[in-house]
């Protein structure tokens, strides 16, 4: 599985996103492109433990049992539900949002594993950093994907 700590997981993703353009349509889905953007964006930001959500009663019951299809080799489901914080509806631009996420992603990837957040995910509970690493890259592999590039 890639990992998002890996410089060429990360060069490759970064230039996956350069492909994306404001009229970029999804494949599946009803977020558009700069909605997207944010989305990944706002899942940066939990990794880096710069926001923390609640867990949920779901994710309490049953996260720790379903955690590895965060990590695993297998694709995410299309459609597969989010963090409802993290659900982006409003309008949001392109440009601005592109420029935020690869900052992030750099930003996490510079940091390095030790300075992954220690929150446990709202759903899927306590993750190692190795954990994180593979799941925000297949995360963003996921939306880059619903997007075509």
């Amino acid at each position: 599985m890639k990992n998002i700590f890996n410089h060429l997981h990360t060069e490759e993703i970064l230039n996956r996103i350069d492909k994306l353009t404001p009229n970029s349509q999804p494949q599946w889905g009803k977020m558009d492109v700069a909605q997207m953007l944010a989305h990944c964006s706002s899942f940066q930001d939990i990794a880096m433990g710069n926001a923390v959500h609640p867990r949920g009663w779901l994710g309490i019951l049953i996260g720790k049992f379903v955690k590895p299809i965060f990590y695993n080799d297998k694709p995410l489901a299309r459609n597969m539900s989010t963090i409802p914080a993290i659900l982006i509806v409003e309008e949001k631009k392109f440009e601005t949002e592109r420029e935020n996420l690869k900052q992030k992603i750099i930003t996490f990837q510079n940091n390095g594993p030790e300075k992954c957040t220690t929150y446990p995910h709202s759903f899927f509970g306590k993750l190692t950093s190795e954990q994180w690493g593979k799941g925000i890259y297949k995360h963003l592999d996921h939306h880059l994907k619903q997007f075509g590039v």
